[in-house]
């Protein structure tokens, strides 16, 4: 239904289009991110201080050297173009080592699906999921065994739910492996 694509050098151009005018449309306060938290090593920088362009640029260049992994979901604009709508922030799991504080002695073999941004208009209409999909068909490609995720427990507003809803993971055969004070660690067996 939707087109994904891998985000690297050759979608560059769409993820940044995507972050600047799409995807924060509806929560602005947000898009200074620019899902550069989970790769950020917390322990050297103070997050809060960090700004838009800082984030901007780390993600760019993270995305072009392979260090940060995502996809794009695509539909066409008004033109009959492809357009993206969707962004789903997703790679092995030693990648996303910043939203992390505890080891993972099996984290060789996790892919972890750590945010989703969907643009404000496509919102319940299947992106996230076919996002969800396409993620983990990508893992078990590159042979790791098991996805994982990470939603609040208490998540309701689309701004709150950019870990996923629980009720993704659930329906794509997710089951919780963990539990936090706010979130489920959910995982699933890759074939």
């Amino acid at each position: 239904m939707y087109e994904i694509r891998d985000a690297g050098p050759a979608t560059l151009a769409d993820f940044q289009h995507f972050f600047e005018h799409v995807g924060f449309a509806d929560n602005p306060r947000w898009a200074s991110c620019w899902c550069h938290f989970p790769h950020a090593d917390h322990a050297r920088i103070e997050w809060q201080a960090r700004g838009a362009a800082e984030n901007r640029a780390a993600s760019c260049e993270r995305l072009c050297d392979g260090r940060m992994r995502g996809l794009l979901a695509y539909a066409p604009d008004a033109a009959g173009r492809p357009a993206p709508i969707g962004w789903c922030n997703a790679g092995p799991r030693p990648l996303v080592d910043g939203l992390f504080d505890e080891p993972e002695p099996e984290r060789s073999r996790i892919g972890s699906i750590v945010c989703f941004v969907i643009a404000p208009a496509w919102r319940r209409r299947g992106v996230a999921a076919a996002l969800l999909d396409a993620a983990c068909a990508r893992f078990a490609a590159q042979g790791l065994a098991v996805a994982e995720a990470y939603p609040l427990k208490d998540a309701t507003s689309a701004a709150a739910m950019h870990f996923g809803p629980a009720a993704m993971f659930r329906a794509a055969g997710f089951q919780i492996h963990r539990e936090d004070d706010d979130r489920w660690w959910m995982r699933r067996a890759l074939s």
